[in-house]
């Protein structure tokens, strides 16, 4: 009877185990990964209601400092949570700080201004380089425990950003997405155990959520936009996670004018076509994969260029007009895969110029 009961133990186990879902290396898939509940924020400290503390309901009045004392004021007291009521609200920079948290109720906006210089220019990250540039909406740095909530709009009020962009790019075809001055709309960095839950983040003049060098960070049920027309909003990737590990995306909607969700890691990798393509036969060989493979039913895509930087190059092997994401001196290398594993890698030499307007 014992042995009985230790059989059927063991093969339940061993079945469970079986069972579990694995990463492409082999790994299994951590338990939190499936504990998707949202953060109750009645459980995060006192409430500061920001119209508590002299801000009213004006679209068009900037309110920076006051939202940034109410900020400061909950950090100050031991931590809590900052409530932005229904209404618009006028802000520029706002920076939380440990044991601070936003929560914006149904029918609240944040709105962003659209004046440059209401947001300061600090260290950061951009690009896939640490430098100089502007601070976003809402920043969030070392900041553990951080939670974005509730039914309401961040709205990064992005489109004088985006006119001034596109009219740049008409007298300088050349610029490059930096070169126009425009802030992201999130920010979040060097923070761990980070939930960003259910709320609607739009028209952002830059980058929508960047998330740089966090752990176990959460993004579920947001509802990420910006427009195509009547003026297309450039480069406000919904999703940027940047050196990050344990990121969980689930249940977002994403409707932006570039990556919806991009990984990055630096900028400084230098490599010429040959290595590309070594690294291209190591991956393939590592996944046993032919390389002429039909794909149906739901398939994910993604590509990037690999090449050194045309400007190190000797001077009889610079080519014009190569700077950015064009391919003429780097090799594009495109990957998909089919939803039940089965994956296409494919380097190009010979590409087209495309059109990405």
């Amino acid at each position: 009877m014992i042995k009985s009961a230790f059989l059927i133990v063991a093969t339940f186990c061993s079945l469970q185990l079986f069972s579990q879902e694995k990463f492409p290396d082999g790994k299994i898939i951590p338990d939190w990964f499936y504990k998707n509940e949202k953060t109750d924020i009645n459980g995060l400290g006192k409430s500061f209601l920001i119209t508590d503390y002299g801000v009213v309901n004006d679209s068009t009045l900037l309110q920076t400092e006051k939202i940034q004392a109410v900020i400061d004021l909950a950090s100050n007291n031991g931590g809590g949570v900052i409530v932005i009521p229904e209404g618009t609200y006028l802000s520029g920079a706002l920076f939380f700080k440990p044991g601070t948290h936003l929560h914006l109720e149904k029918k609240a906006v944040l709105k962003g201004s659209d004046d440059i210089s209401n947001f300061p220019v600090i260290e950061t990250r951009m690009e896939g380089q640490n430098l100089k540039y502007f601070s976003a909406l809402i920043n969030v740095d070392k900041v553990d425990g951080f939670t974005l909530s509730g039914k309401g709009k961040v709205d990064g009020n992005g489109e004088r950003y985006w006119k001034s962009f596109w009219l740049r790019r008409r007298v300088i075809p050349k610029c490059t997405n930096m070169d126009e001055l425009r802030p992201r709309l999130l920010h979040i960095s060097h923070s761990n155990n980070v939930q960003v839950s259910d709320v609607r983040l739009v028209n952002s003049p830059f980058w929508t959520t960047h998330i740089y060098k966090c752990d176990s960070v959460k993004l579920l049920d947001l509802h990420i936009f910006s427009p195509s027309s009547p003026v297309k909003a450039p480069s406000t990737d919904a999703i940027d996670i940047d050196a990050c590990k344990n990121v969980l995306v689930k249940g977002c909607y994403m409707s932006v004018n570039d990556d919806a969700i991009a990984l990055k890691g630096g900028k400084r990798y230098r490599c010429y076509s040959k290595t590309a393509w070594f690294m291209l036969h190591k991956i393939r060989s590592q996944m046993y994969l032919a390389n002429e493979n039909l794909l149906m039913g739901e398939v994910e895509t993604g590509e990037t260029l690999i090449g050194g930087r045309n400007k190190n190059s000797h001077w009889n092997k610079k080519m014009a007009y190569s700077q950015g994401h064009s391919h003429k001196d780097k090799t594009p290398v495109v990957g998909m895969i089919q939803w039940d594993s089965l994956i296409v890698l494919q380097a190009h030499n010979h590409c087209y110029p495309y059109n990405t307007q």
